[in-house]
């Protein structure tokens, strides 16, 4: 036992020290349930059906006898043997020991130690499951809860699936929950033996009969539930489209051909027992796929994490740490997590081909990309944010501000109203993760893990139908002419807005109060009509900022007001459509001053109503005013609208008085031009622009290798070539022995050595003096580095090749003199280039210079990160302007922006050393080329491709060229990292031994 816990205390170390937290790329799959192996949902095995009978004796099959685990590292290859030895042990106790239904088992660490003998997997089981809590971000339970295996003999029990014991668990613990809940593909925790690494990548897109269709993800579905009694006083359900729910409208823009279904929950308390039918009824009259949350769950994380908490900070309100008297508990944020996994969950029930897409939609739903990346890496997914995204300063004080993000990343086309919206989230980007964005024919793409992800532009519109078919209805145009009554003789200004503090009501109506006063001739003659529609949110700042309100429009009304004449008329219940639509027709002007929102679509229903009714003569000329903040995401479309910053209540409250003061001609032409941008800009062009640009941000599925790396909530999916794979050492080694010509190109920063420790030592010394050493063997390390480093850590190798300054200086072996790519005469460009970049040091802190004998390098990776990359563009601009004379490259690479000789790169050194091979009559017959994180190898793998085409290789299935990371690059193999490179060149230093 002692010997067991200490091996799984180094194999915890070891992968705290690798920074190893995908468990599937070792091989691991894991259940906590006893006897109950994993397998695919729908697929049980005989002996967990839930019809046996209660107490018949449960005989679990044997562990699978499949492949055995190997592993690279020593201490991974030891821990497989004992578990190896384990799960023998479990199939001997499985064929001599019965197992009964009624029997209770518990997993702890507390008293696992007590049943080493008696049970040994459930041992394994739970010390694994307490390496995944250790090694998990955030929720580290040190008190592991005593999990029971399911009780065979409860009546209870039977029947139930996985999903229903996950929701109790979820309950009783939600903290381990968490934790476990993150694997992909995981109903329990039993030790699996696993696929290959290969096996989880996809490589086919077959094609499919099956019809397309449009997944719409959504917090709530656009569907009104009625709970009505019948004739016999029975109740029932009745369900109707929701027409004022913008999702109903957007198969309007979509292909006839598609099917459009939609993933959310019910607004109504539906009990459990009527769930099942409710569900069927949505499914087969809506196609409608529902989710059912548990209320407490539902609480915490939607008025828990998501309006008390989120909605804020991507409203600007601070501070983070404590929001309305909410702080972000790690409960409110698991709850998020989970429910965001149960929409997945019912994603996958609503997908019937993989030529689905997926349209998720709003804040609430963040992290649904990643739960189906696991699934599905191949999944076509769009995300539109409907709020405003946050400037980095703010958005990166979320504790959990990397899943989020990440989240948002394993979308393919990720949509936002305006372009600051999107501005700020691309900051985000670049500030946290490096990330880098370009420009493409009109669009914007974010390059991340091989893929190419589309930031969409596009403010929403209105179905323009559907609100004039309300104009047009006898009890609106009834309700029209009762307000025009009511407002006889008095211009009408119309607020419509939710009670919530970031609305700036409370200003609106000061405002309206400093009009009146600096224009008193106006008092009895312009009324402000604020509608307030029912508060979303709930807590303590809803109250006060309802309190707050009624206190300034009493006062306005008793100190400006008199009888038979109200300056604010304060209407606080919930409006119609229709009556909405009669308070836009009667309205001069609409003052929509929110200090922070989204979209915002009420100036753009006013319009349409004014044009639809402005009076009840046709003919009447159309009109309208609009005064709008300009912190909402309608007011970069409205051109024509008064701006105003809603925190200046003087500013706004000239806007009003400009917007009741200006000539009807200028209020026609402002009318036409906004009706003109809205009737062309309605719901269906939004969606159908928005579909259009998820088809091409998809189109690389089709032709390239995915593959899911990474664990939990740090999930993404990895796009590569076709040929990309895992560099397998038998198959080079096989290789190896066969040729007698051999080439091998190493990088060296990143590949033989970490970037962090680069000087070698002796083992690698000794390492590549074994291969130098083979005659058939010829040896070239390029670097960047300059050659006189390059000598002093490398000079004792006396029969290596090395090129310094990526390929500017060649040397072929100790005794030999440096060649030169082009003459030295032609570095007087330094003199030049100098001066530029020391301006940008001296503006950029954490900047600084590397100065060659023939490149220059300016290098920003401990600078600001985002204002790093933005000084990179303007310095790459400036020296090539400044340098365009001259016969130098300006590259931009990661942290840094470089100036070399023209046609000096990695590329030429692989010409060189196989037209020296030619020349001593050795034509290469075997070449392993490895890069690593440096962008300058891609040259290196590209002339390699030019070589077996050019005839310059002989045997082109013995060509290696390898990446050190699963990255995008143009190799065709891959290794994890740089020791597993030394590894496999000691193997074959080794092999040249035995020669």
């Amino acid at each position: 036992m002692l010997v067991l816990c200490l091996s799984l205390i180094v194999f915890t170390s070891y992968l705290n020290i690798s920074g190893i937290h995908d468990f599937r790329g070792l091989g691991f799959r894991f259940s906590l349930e006893r006897g109950v192996p994993w397998v695919p949902q729908q697929q049980q095995p005989q002996h967990v059906q839930a019809h046996a009978p209660a107490g018949a004796p449960l005989q679990p099959p044997p562990p699978p006898r499949g492949r055995r685990l190997v592993f690279r590292d020593p201490v991974l290859r030891d821990q497989s043997r004992r578990l190896d030895r384990l799960e023998d042990l479990a199939a001997w106790q499985s064929s001599n020991k019965k197992w009964t239904r009624d029997g209770q088992r518990t997993y702890t660490l507390r008293d696992a130690a007590a049943r080493d003998e008696e049970d040994p997997v459930g041992l394994t089981n739970a010390l694994l499951a307490a390496l995944i809590l250790f090694n998990y971000k955030y929720y580290v339970s040190t008190d592991l809860p005593s999990l029971p295996s399911p009780n065979w003999s409860s009546s209870s029990s039977r029947g139930r699936n996985y999903r229903e014991n996950e929701k109790e668990l979820m309950i009783k613990f939600p903290s381990f929950y968490l934790a476990t809940a993150n694997f992909p593909n995981m109903e329990n925790l039993k030790l699996e033996r696993s696929k290959c690494d290969q096996d989880h990548i996809v490589t086919s897109d077959a094609p499919s009969d099956v019809p397309n269709r449009l997944i719409i993800v959504a917090n709530q579905l656009p569907i009104i539930a009625t709970l009505k009694n019948n004739e016999n006083g029975a109740s029932f359900w009745d369900f109707t489209w929701d027409e004022s729910s913008i999702y109903v409208r957007l198969k309007d823009g979509l292909p006839k051909t598609m099917e459009v279904f939609y993933v959310g929950t019910l607004r109504a308390d539906v009990c459990p027992e009527e769930q099942d039918n409710v569900s069927k009824t949505l499914l087969d009259r809506f196609n409608c796929v529902t989710v059912f949350v548990l209320p407490n769950t539902w609480n915490k994380h939607y008025q828990g994490f998501c309006k008390q908490y989120l909605w804020p900070i991507f409203h600007y309100k601070l501070p983070a740490f404590e929001i309305n008297g909410v702080r972000p508990a790690p409960s409110l944020w698991r709850s998020y997590v989970f429910v965001n996994k149960q929409f997945a969950e019912k994603v996958m029930e609503a997908v019937n081909s993989h030529n689905n897409y997926v349209w998720i939609q709003d804040y609430h739903l963040m992290v649904i990309p990643t739960f189906l990346r696991r699934d599905f890496c191949r999944f076509k997914i769009g995300f539109f944010l409907h709020s405003p995204f946050p400037s980095s300063e703010v958005y990166k004080t979320l504790p959990m501000r990397n899943e989020i993000l990440k989240g948002l990343l394993n979308a393919d086309l990720i949509g936002f109203h305006t372009f600051d919206y999107a501005r700020h989230f691309l900051s985000c980007c670049s500030r946290m993760f490096g990330l880098d964005y370009r420009l493409k024919r009109g669009y914007i793409l974010l390059e991340y893990c091989g893929r190419s992800i589309g930031i969409k532009i596009k403010p929403s519109g209105i179905h323009v139908g559907q609100l004039e078919s309300y104009l047009r209805q006898p009890d609106t145009r009834l309700m029209i002419q009762e307000l025009k009554r009511q407002f006889e003789g008095k211009t009408v200004l119309l607020g419509v807005d939710d009670l919530d503090i970031l609305k700036g009501v409370n200003f609106k109506v000061l405002a309206m109060e400093e009009m009146l006063k600096l224009h008193p001739s106006w008092v009895g003659r312009v009324v402000l009509v604020q509608i307030l529609n029912p508060a979303r949110g709930s807590g303590q700042d809803v109250a006060e900022i309802d309190a707050e309100i009624r206190t300034i429009c009493s006062r306005i009304n008793n100190e400006l007001g008199s009888p038979g004449y109200k300056p604010v008329v304060f209407i606080d219940r919930p409006v119609s459509l229709s009556e909405k639509a009669a308070y836009y027709a009667v309205s001069e002007a609409v003052i929509v001053t929110p200090l922070r929102d989204g979209m915002n679509l009420i100036p753009y229903e006013y319009v349409v109503s004014r044009n639809g009714v402005n009076d009840l003569n046709p003919n009447s000329p159309k009109k309208s005013m609009l005064v709008v903040s300009e912190f909402i995401g309608c007011s970069p479309s409205l051109t024509g609208a008064i701006r105003v910053n809603p925190w200046n209540v003087f500013d706004t409250a000239a806007a009003m008085y400009t917007a009741i003061i200006a000539s009807d001609l200028h209020k026609e032409t402002v009318h036409m031009k906004h009706y003109q941008y809205i009737i062309t800009h309605d719901v269906a062009n939004w969606s159908q622009s928005f579909f259009q640009d998820l088809e091409k941000a998809c189109i690389d599925h089709s032709h390239k290798r995915c593959m899911n790396l990474g664990f939990g909530l740090d999930s993404r999916v990895v796009l590569f070539d076709q040929k990309f794979r895992k560099l397998e050492t038998d198959v080079l080694e096989n290789a190896y022995r066969m040729s007698q010509n051999r080439a091998i190109l190493l990088d060296y920063d990143g590949t033989i050595t970490p970037s962090i420790n680069n000087r070698p030592t002796e083992t690698m010394i000794s390492m590549i003096n074994k291969l130098c050493n083979d005659p058939k063997n010829t040896v070239l390390i390029i670097s960047g580095r300059s050659k006189e480093i390059l000598v002093s850590w490398l000079g004792v190798c006396e029969k290596l090749a090395i090129a310094a300054e990526h390929g500017y200086f060649i040397r072929w072996a100790h005794d030999q003199e440096w060649e030169t790519h082009v003459s030295r005469n032609t570095v007087g460009w330094m003199e030049m280039a100098e001066p530029v970049m020391n301006l940008y040091t001296e503006a950029t802190d954490g900047s600084y210079i590397e100065k060659r004998e023939t490149t220059m390098v300016w290098n920003y990776e401990d600078a600001d990160k985002g204002f790093g990359l933005d000084q990179a563009k303007e310095l790459l601009d400036h020296l090539e302007n400044v340098l365009a004379s001259e016969p130098v490259a300006v590259k931009r690479g990661q942290y840094i922006v470089e100036v070399k000789p023209q046609g000096v790169n990695k590329g030429i050194v692989v010409d060189k050393i196989f037209a020296n091979m030619n020349e001593k009559g050795k034509q290469a017959d075997f070449v392993l080329a490895i890069g690593g994180d440096d962008k300058s190898d891609e040259d290196m793998f590209v002339a390699i491709g030019d070589g077996i085409t050019k005839g310059q290789i002989t045997n082109d299935n013995s060509v290696f060229t390898c990446i050190v990371g699963e990255q995008p690059s143009a190799a065709e193999y891959y290794v994890d990292e740089p020791e597993d490179v030394l590894t496999m060149l000691g193997k074959l230093g080794h092999l040249s031994n035995q020669e």
